[in-house]
């Protein structure tokens, strides 16, 4: 080990029934829990849009809740794109797009 902390980036698009059941909430708590940056928004085609930034492992462990999502929710798939780092710190809820 280097000591080195890996930092991740990445835009995250959730397909499937994620609108109406709590998924932007679920993402704010874990993503709160795991100290990242970033951002969630609802988009009109019924998917559910993310930036996500942080330590490689938080990152990865936060998409991993993601692929589960809150009771109710049926994740049918989750696209990652590398993506550049949020401009503000925190994890925050953006309107609809």
């Amino acid at each position: 080990m280097n000591g080195k902390t890996e930092i991740s980036t990445f835009k995250v698009r959730v397909e499937g029934f994620v609108h109406a059941v709590g998924y932007r909430n679920f993402a704010l708590e874990h993503a709160k829990k795991h100290g990242l940056d970033g951002w969630v928004r609802n988009r009109s085609n019924g998917d559910v849009e993310m930036l996500v930034h942080g330590e490689e492992n938080a990152v990865n462990a936060f998409i991993t809740e993601c692929t589960r999502g809150p009771e109710g929710s049926r994740v049918a798939s989750i696209d990652l794109e590398k993506a550049e780092p949020p401009e503000e710190k925190g994890f925050h809820r953006r309107p609809s797009l």
